[in-house]
């Protein structure tokens, strides 16, 4: 992994290319190449920064010029270190086919061993590189298959995940892409066809989009494209128009994405309770789930599965779905879910959570839960990604494109659609109309609570100044803010590399007290809720061992002021409601420190935005 583009068509291919790479950088990288079919097979491949390899293009361009298809990548290492030979893309021998992978080819050792005793030399460390060496070798046994077929033919002996790109001079004019557990988009331009990894390199081209599906291929030529499944059975395929525009995926003025949609989040509140949220009525309209509602409230279990901070979301909610709708749920990574034989039955529901909608362990998981025959839904915010279109059921967040590697506003979406889900579940059953009304009015002044919160940032980048050097952090919350401090001590660590972790409260007694002394900052979640005078206590034993204490508590709480060193106030609200505010003073928090050590917050170090390997 982590990003592939590719053009077809009539204008140059290498500024689009670099362009759409460009447009790919959140997704975090550590090298960059193109390659170009114009009469040769020009290309450019580097360990760095896509800008970099841009720099390279300028100053060598002669042999570059006139190529009108070619495909680039940004790599993010896998097998192989961040090098120049182990950027993609990687081509074979003779310099006439060239190929760039996302996924991992699990079987690359013995294929590679196989190859190599035929005389195949290997170039990378990557286990990419045997998919080229396989299609020479394919092809070599018979020159009269087409790009395609041997794409196909080298697939079938291939285990693991791919999106894939291919093109050669020895059947030139056409591009052939495979999607296995990896994502790809093929935009629909006037006589030009565009393939991206996700829509953000397209979008400003057109926004008439196809989405692979696993098991499938497309030649895509300057005439056309054919979607047929690796088998080589035709596929028809619905052509999808883009709901959302280049300016959504621009900074607008800030100076990094995860600070614009820190302060998106408002209006993404807004957004995702538009038509859903009818607090006069007393009822949640959630039409991506309305024909499944009866099955999902007679579920004897339900279990969430995701990853990162989706399964802090997945944690909230846990508790939001146990307190209103009176349904057993439990949470589970999904990474581990498939792995220790979950008991999973036609009675449970199971419900994964993906920001991308293509993250690879949540996707297992999902295919894991649908094997045993529960009912699966999903929440994700990418219409059209592999979750929406293999779950039963499910619910979009409405967030708009989320560029900062660091996920900020689609957890507070994720949120909000899990407390509409909560009480969709509880309506009829568990809690009055009343309650339901006054529930939903709540909810829906979560966004003005949190443009009031938003207004602190200059309070909170001072606060992180006195804290941007500290080696270690450590959260404190209790019921709904135990989920924010994990969540909090995730962004603190994705972004500065400060070491952070995040407990319940009354854990801190058992072990992590140890830990506290004059250069441990302790963050405690101190809102007033049916637990606030043991989180008083708490800070008391933090001070007593002379921890430096960051609280987040209610407005006008002076008791709190007396105790901590720093106080970071936010609008009071019912405990259900709580982790949509005091999530955003934790996500200004870290972004600060991480600005303030001078960290790219964007893209920071080893990670990946949409995590489409195990």
């Amino acid at each position: 992994m982590c990003g592939i583009v590719g053009y077809i068509g009539k204008r140059e291919a290498a500024p689009l290319l670099l362009a759409g790479l460009h447009r790919l950088e959140y997704r975090g990288y550590d090298s960059a190449g193109i390659a170009l079919q114009n009469g040769g097979m020009p290309y450019l491949k580097q360990k760095g920064s896509v800008g970099d390899l841009q720099k390279t293009y300028e100053a060598s361009p002669a042999k570059m010029l006139g190529a009108t298809i070619g495909i680039g990548h940004t790599r993010w290492a896998t097998h192989g270190d961040p090098s120049d030979r182990n950027s993609h893309p990687h081509l074979n021998a003779d310099g006439d086919i060239a190929i760039i992978h996302n996924g991992i080819i699990e079987n690359y050792s013995l294929v590679k061993q196989e190859l190599q005793a035929e005389g195949y030399v290997f170039q990378s460390d990557t286990d990419s590189e045997v998919l080229v060496q396989l299609i020479d070798r394919i092809w070599k046994s018979d020159a009269s298959l087409s790009l395609e077929a041997v794409v196909r033919a080298a697939l079938r002996h291939v285990e693991g995940a791919y999106g894939l790109c291919a093109i050669s001079l020895r059947d030139p004019g056409k591009i052939v892409v495979a999607r296995k557990g990896s994502p790809l988009v093929i935009g629909i331009g006037e006589g030009e066809y565009f393939i991206a990894s996700d829509a953000a390199p397209i979008v400003e081209h057109t926004n008439r989009v196809v989405y692979l599906s696993d098991g499938e291929m497309a030649v895509i030529t300057r005439s056309g494209y054919q979607v047929r499944t690796i088998e080589n059975v035709a596929m028809e395929k619905d052509v999808v128009e883009l709901d959302f525009s280049l300016e959504k995926i621009e900074k607008g003025g800030y100076e990094h994405f995860m600070l614009k949609e820190i302060f998106e989040q408002p209006a993404v509140m807004h957004d995702v309770m538009r038509g859903r949220v009818r607090s006069d009525e007393g009822r949640v309209v959630l039409g991506g789930i309305e024909d499944y509602l009866d099955r999902l409230k007679q579920a004897k279990r339900i279990v969430i599965c995701a990853c990162g901070t989706s399964w802090h979301a997945g944690l909230i909610g846990e508790y939001l779905i146990e307190d209103f709708a009176r349904i057993p749920v439990e949470v589970d990574y999904a990474s581990e879910f498939r792995y220790r034989n979950p008991i999973i039955g036609p009675d449970d529901v199971v419900i994964v959570i993906s920001q991308s909608g293509e993250t690879a362990d949540t996707l297992a998981a999902l295919r894991a839960a649908k094997e045993k025959g529960a009912m699966v839904m999903g929440i994700c915010n990418v219409v059209g990604s592999t979750i929406a279109r293999e779950t039963m059921c499910g619910i979009y967040t409405h967030a708009g494109p989320e560029v900062g590697v660091a996920s900020t506003k689609a957890f507070t979406a994720q949120v909000i659609v899990l407390y509409m889900l909560a009480l969709a579940l509880s309506k009829g059953r568990t809690i009055s109309h009343d309650e339901m009304r006054l529930s939903l009015r709540e909810l829906s002044r979560v966004p003005e609570h949190a443009s009031r919160i938003l207004e602190l940032d200059r309070q909170i980048q001072e606060i992180a100044a006195s804290y941007k050097d500290a080696r270690n952090f450590l959260y404190l919350g209790r019921g709904y803010n135990f989920p924010v401090a994990l969540e909090g001590a995730l962004k603190l660590k994705e972004i500065s590399y400060i070491h952070a972790e995040g407990y319940p409260a009354a854990e801190m007694k058992h072990g992590p007290i140890a830990l506290i002394d004059e250069d441990m900052p302790v963050v405690v979640i101190a809102t007033r809720d049916s637990s606030y005078n043991k989180i008083l206590s708490n800070i008391e034993e933090v001070r007593s061992r002379k921890g430096r204490v960051i609280a987040i508590a209610s407005e006008g709480d002076a008791e709190v002021a007396r105790l901590a060193d720093h106080v970071i106030y936010i609008p009071q609200a019912s405990a259900q409601i709580m982790p949509l505010l005091t999530v955003i003073p934790l996500q200004l928090l870290s972004y600060h420190i991480a600005t303030l050590r001078g960290c790219n917050v964007d893209r920071p170090r080893n990670l990946a935005k949409s995590v489409t390997v195990e």
